[in-house]
C-alpha cells in the first residue's frame, strides 16, 4: 500500500561548497514523501504530493521532525561488536588481544546469527539503513550476516575477510580456500536482493602473496564488485606491511601490485598516506575511508579531511564508525569526532557537508547513488527521521537555533540514537519494531 510521509525534508542533490550554499540541497518546511513499492515516487511540498497521491493514501505525519535519507556506514566490523570500548592498545595489539580472539568465536553458526542480528538492530537504532560490512575469515559469519540483512530488505555491503598469516590457528584460511569461499559465497549472496558482496583481504599485514594473487584473481573475474581493506592506519602497522612486501615503493603500492586500487575500492584509514599513495588513489578513483571515533580512541593520527579534499587531485572521501574499534555505532556521533579531528587542525567542517558526507556523499563513494542517499524520486526509501529536541539538554539548545545549519550541527554534536524517531528501509519503519531490547 502507498505510504505519503508528511515532514520536514532534506535532501542534498550536490556537495556543498561553503557552510552557507543553499544551493546543494532541498528543503521542504512542509514536506510530503510519496512511497510505493519499496521506492520514493514523489518528492515536494506536501500539497503538491498530496495531489500526486491515490484517494486514501496513508499519511504518516512525523512533523515537525526532519526527514534525510538513511544514514550510510561505509566501514565497520560486524564481529566486533562485543569488543567495543576494550582498554587500551593500539592497532597491532589490539588485533592481537581483543579483536583475533572475538572472532574466533564466529566458527559457531549460531553465534554468528545472534550477532549478526543484534549488530543490525543497533544500525536501525541509530539511523543507518546501509553499510559496508567484514566480517570474519569464517564463511558462516558472512551467510549469517547476509541472511539477516536478505530477511531485512537491506542494502549491505559486506564480504567474508581472507587471511592466511600473522593471525592464530582457527582464524587463517589458505589461499586457495580464501579463493574458493569468497566465490561460493559471491554466488550465493551477489545480487541477491540488495545485497553486495566485497573481496575483502583484512589487510596487507594478514595476507601472503599468494592470498593476493588469489584477491588479484578475484577482482578480476568480479570487475563488478567492492573490494575493502585498510591501508595506512597506523605507523607501525605501515612498517610492517612494507617489511613483509619489500618489493613495494610504499604500503599503497602493494595493493597497487595486485590490482586492488580502482573507483570500487574502499580503503580504511588512509591517514598517513604519502603524496604519492594519495595520487595512487585519486588516479585510480579508489575511497579514502574516515573513521574518526576509531582513530581517536586507538590514537592512530589524524586523518586531514581538507588536505584530501583540496589537493590538485581530489581523493573520493567516504565516512565510517570502524565499529568495534569505533566505540559507537552513530554516524551522528561520527561527524561529531570527525569535525574535532578536522579542528584539531585548524579547520571546520560545516554541518551541511557532514551531513551530505553521511548521505549522498557516502553513496556516491560506494557507487550507489542512483539508488541511496537521496529523497529523489526513483530511488529506494530508506530514510531516518531524526528530532533534534530529543533530550532536556537539545529541547534547552535549540530554543537558540535558528536556522537549518544550527539545527543540524546540533543533531551532529548532541544527538545519538535518542534523536533517531523512526528509520525506514525500503519504505518500512523498522526502528519502532525493535523495541527496547
Amino acid at each position: 500500500m502507498p505510504t505519503l510521509i508528511r515532514a520536514r525534508l532534506l535532501s542534498f542533490v550536490s556537495e556543498p561548497q561553503a557552510a552557507d550554499d543553499h544551493d546543494s540541497y532541498r528543503y521542504e518546511e512542509d514536506g510530503g514523501l510519496l512511497i510505493e513499492d519499496g521506492a520514493i515516487k514523489a518528492f515536494g511540498a506536501f500539497a503538491d504530493v498530496q495531489r500526486q497521491a491515490e484517494d486514501g493514501v496513508a499519511v504518516v505525519d512525523h512533523r515537525p521532525h526532519l526527514v534525510l535519507p538513511g544514514f550510510i556506514d561505509s566501514h565497520a566490523h560486524f564481529p566486533q561488536a562485543q569488543i567495543i570500548g576494550s582498554f587500551g592498545e593500539e592497532l597491532l595489539d589490539w588485533l592481537n588481544t581483543y579483536t583475533f580472539p572475538a572472532e574466533l568465536e564466529f566458527s559457531d553458526e549460531a553465534h554468528a546469527r545472534r550477532v549478526a542480528k543484534l549488530f543490525l538492530d543497533e544500525l536501525f537504532r541509530h539511523g543507518t539503513t546501509t553499510a559496508a560490512l567484514y566480517c570474519s575469515v569464517h564463511p558462516q559469519s558472512a551467510e549469517a550476516l547476509f541472511s539477516e540483512a536478505e530477511r531485512r530488505n537491506m542494502c549491505v555491503i559486506a564480504g567474508k575477510v581472507m587471511m592466511d598469516r600473522n593471525a592464530p590457528d582457527g582464524l587463517r584460511d589458505t589461499a586457495q580456500q580464501g579463493y574458493d569461499e569468497t566465490k561460493a559465497l559471491i554466488a550465493r549472496w551477489h545480487g541477491k536482493g540488495r545485497l553486495h558482496y566485497a573481496i575483502t583481504p583484512r589487510f596487507a599485514i594478514t595476507s601472503t602473496y599468494e592470498q593476493m594473487e588469489a584477491s588479484k584473481a578475484l577482482a578480476g573475474e568480479c570487475p563488478d564488485l567492492h573490494i575493502q581493506t585498510h591501508l595506512s592506519e597506523n605507523r607501525a602497522e605501515i612498517e610492517f606491511a612494507c617489511s613483509l612486501f619489500p618489493e613495494a615503493k610504499d604500503y599503497t603500492d602493494i595493493y597497487e601490485r595486485y590490482g586492488l586500487v580502482g573507483p570500487k575500492s574502499l580503503f580504511g584509514h588512509c591517514i598517513h598516506l604519502t603524496d604519492r599513495e594519495a595520487d595512487a588513489l585519486s588516479d585510480a578513483g579508489a575511497v579514502a575511508v574516515f573513521c574518526p571515533t576509531s582513530n581517536f580512541f586507538l590514537g592512530s593520527g589524524l586523518f586531514n579531511y581538507f588536505r584530501y579534499k583540496r589537493r590538485p587531485k581530489s581523493l573520493r572521501i567516504a565516512s565510517a564508525t570502524d565499529v568495534g574499534a569505533g566505540t559507537n555505532y552513530s554516524m551522528l556521533r561520527t561527524m561529531d569526532e570527525g569535525y574535532k579531528m578536522i579542528a584539531l587542525q585548524g579547520e571546520k567542517i560545516p554541518p551541511l557537508l557532514s551531513f551530505w558526507q553521511i548521505t549522498r556523499g557516502n553513496a556516491q563513494a560506494l557507487g550507489l547513488e542512483t539508488r541511496i542517499g537521496t529523497l529523489e524520486p526513483g530511488t529506494d526509501a530508506d530514510l531516518v527521521v531524526l528530532d533534534a529536541h530529543a533530550t532536556p539538554a537539545m529541547r534547552l539548545r535549540m530554543e537558540k537555533a535558528e536556522t537549518l545549519a544550527e539545527e543540524l550541527f546540533i543533531l551532529q554534536t548532541m544527538g545519538d540514537d535518542r534523536s533517531v524517531v523512526e528509520t525506514y528501509v525500503a519504505g518500512k519503519p523498522v526502528k519502532s519494531s525493535l523495541g527496547h531490547g
